[in-house]
């Protein structure tokens, strides 16, 4: 299954960055093709959520499983959408000098394989634009990080 890995030093609290990624219903506000999301449950340690992902005329739900273990982890697993799978897992790791070390890895797969050659490399681009808009959200709730946050992959 092909998959893509981002690792970054921030200068914002694992807490923090935990806390930003949990946040499902606020995705919409900040994430780029995300239209809409819908929290189904959430018992703090685990959440059922839908995501409306859309590009011009395009639309497609999502649903995800969102295992949580503040401050250090959450793992998403794929239930539901037009994808044969979708799972990322995200890592805050605190740092000694300060701020947190984000770990962020998407595995995937198309239910077309023909369509997974096609779309691998603009889905990689996505991958990447996406965990910049969760760095600029920080910037935006925590203190603008300028040049702190370094890509470490």
């Amino acid at each position: 299954m092909p998959g893509i890995r981002e690792t970054r030093r921030l200068p914002y609290s694992a807490e923090q960055m935990f806390d930003l990624v949990a946040d499902v219903a606020r995705y919409p506000e900040f994430l780029p093709w995300v239209v809409a999301t819908r929290v189904r449950s959430d018992d703090g340690t685990e959440m059922l959520a839908d995501m409306l992902v859309g590009f011009k005329a395009l639309r497609e739900k999502f649903t995800s499983r969102v295992i949580k273990d503040r401050p250090n982890r959450l793992e998403v697993i794929y239930i539901d959408g037009p994808m044969r799978d979708l799972d990322n897992l995200w890592h805050f790791r605190p740092l000694p000098e300060g701020g947190c070390e984000l770990d962020f890895c998407v595995e995937f797969s198309f239910k077309n394989k023909m369509f997974e050659m096609l779309a691998g490399s603009y889905f990689d681009r996505a991958f990447h634009k996406m965990v910049a808009a969760f760095e600029t959200r920080a910037d935006e709730l925590y203190g603008s990080s300028n040049s702190s946050a370094q890509s470490v992959a």
